[in-house]
């Protein structure tokens, strides 16, 4: 469906925020809770950034297996462990070096390579039809969002290519590249782009014969906009760091770049958030929203999961890179984002859960208690 045209309509969208190896390893908890409420195969679409698309690769290859035994079980042979192995890897630093020695090759490669060895393989066009799964990155040339689903990949301000058939590594690898070190994934002549209502770019050849994308990150790294402009019922989880103060700013290119990019994100990010939550308050959408820095408590739910803030708080610092997350790092992660989905759930959507399972730690070994 062309870009211009979509319009709210019933159905239940998942969003998936970026944050490298942390979000991907929350998400990881999210999905565990909404598997056991009976809620994951109710999604009509899942849309997703940078590290949580990552996950959202993984998901969306192993759907019809997932499908067949929404089981915890299942999800854990089919989706987690893959993914836990992968979060132990040295990805970001390893591929930059590599792209650096090669003259053929640059960190984005690098990285693609990585995914298709380790975590998927196949192409966009071998995905499910149903739920949709959306993967956003950033257009560099014309500063909006570039979408890659099995239907169509582009923007709108350049038009659409019908049933792509990218490999579902490369398409991650634009998602999560973050600049300027993973940036950017180039698409050299990816085939002809149709003209959709808006697309005032289509057919100038500087805009389409080679596009420049980035992490979806730096346009929304809620990757809100898909779902949120479509579905009646939102859901939203976010391992987006808090923006962190700072009484010392440093004065090299490269830290001033990255830090003026922390502003711009955060700003871009708690728009969209303001939006969303007036939104859910005025009955305009209903569903929820939990974040990585959110307070347990701020739900008032009396059974949520015990979570001590002295161990849940240092959890949204953590590092957004793709490098090794110990195992204590990957559980508590694991963990947090399974006890902050099933007490947003709970307090606020839960008219669409399908099973009282009871909530227990989905890794017992790091209780967030």
């Amino acid at each position: 469906m062309p870009f211009g045209s979509e319009g709210v309509e019933a159905g239940l969208g998942l969003a998936l925020s970026g944050g490298g190896f942390r979000a991907t390893l929350f998400h990881i908890g999210t999905c565990w809770r909404l598997i056991e409420l009976g809620i994951l195969p109710q999604l009509t679409r899942v849309s997703s950034v940078s590290g949580g698309s990552v996950f959202a690769g993984v998901l969306a290859s192993q759907w019809t297996d997932v499908a067949k035994d929404p089981t915890p079980k299942s999800y854990q042979d089919l989706v987690v462990a893959p993914l836990r192995a992968f979060c132990r890897m040295q990805i970001d630093t390893l591929s930059i070096g590599e792209g650096l020695l090669s003259p053929l090759k640059s960190a984005s490669d690098e990285v693609a390579e990585k995914y298709s060895q380790f975590l998927f393989r196949g192409s966009l066009n071998q995905l499910v039809d149903a739920p949709a799964f959306v993967f956003n990155a950033t257009n560099l040339q014309t500063g909006r969002s570039f979408r890659f689903s099995k239907p169509y990949m582009g923007d709108y301000r350049i038009g659409l290519i019908r049933n792509p058939t990218l490999s579902l590594a490369q398409v991650v690898a634009a998602s999560s590249a973050f600049p300027p070190f993973l940036s950017p994934v180039i698409l050299d002549h990816p085939g002809h782009f149709e003209a959709v209502e808006g697309a005032d770019l289509n057919g100038r050849p500087e805009y389409t014969d080679r596009i420049f994308l980035s992490d979806g990150g730096v346009y929304d790294n809620l990757g809100l906009e898909t779902v949120w402009n479509r579905y009646q019922t939102v859901l939203v989880s976010d391992a987006g760091a808090p923006f962190g103060l700072d009484g010392t700013v440093a004065t090299d290119w490269v830290k001033q770049t990255l830090r003026a990019l922390d502003v711009a994100t955060d700003q871009a990010r708690a728009l969209r958030k303001r939006a969303l939550i007036d939104d859910f308050q005025r009955g305009a959408r209903s569903g929820t929203y939990w974040g990585i820095d959110t307070r347990i408590a701020n739900y008032q739910l009396p059974d949520a999961m015990p979570c001590v803030d002295q161990n849940v708080q240092p959890l949204a610092a953590l590092r957004t890179r793709l490098n090794p997350f110990d195992d204590t790092e990957q559980e508590q992660l694991i963990n947090w984002g399974y006890a902050l989905c099933d007490a947003a759930i709970r307090k606020h959507a839960p008219q669409i859960v399908k099973t009282q399972a009871k909530p227990t730690w989905p890794c017992p070994g790091h209780p967030l208690g």
